[in-house]
């Protein structure tokens, strides 16, 4: 779902409560039973995912100027990656079960 609602990978920045203004050029639509995304309805932008479950959001990497030095936390879906991509920096990567997994061991549910 990711590349198909960005055409690649999705880069996130995690966080917690954060505060967003500009609500009235925000288009928020639910993109599965679980998950909502959000984009700007003036220039198309994606802003965010949010896991419904949580209420927790991850924003893409690319709105932000982000500090010299900063790395990737984990690599997720790596199962689901086209061939085309490989992302040089080495970080904990988890297959789509994996994450499923550990999200129903947390007590979340996928019907």
């Amino acid at each position: 779902m990711c590349a198909r609602w960005g055409g690649a990978m999705y880069a996130g920045l995690e966080s917690d409560g954060c505060s967003v203004t500009g609500e009235d050029a925000i288009t928020v639509y639910q993109s599965s039973d679980w998950a909502e995304r959000a984009f700007c309805s003036k220039c198309g932008s994606n802003l965010w995912y949010c896991f419904k479950p949580t209420g927790s959001r991850t924003f893409l990497a690319g709105m932000f100027d982000l500090p010299k030095g900063m790395t990737i936390k984990h690599q997720i879906f790596v199962d689901e990656k086209p061939d085309w991509y490989d992302l040089a920096q080495k970080t904990p990567m988890k297959t789509g079960a994996e994450i499923i997994a550990e999200a129903e061991a947390a007590g979340f549910t996928f019907d």
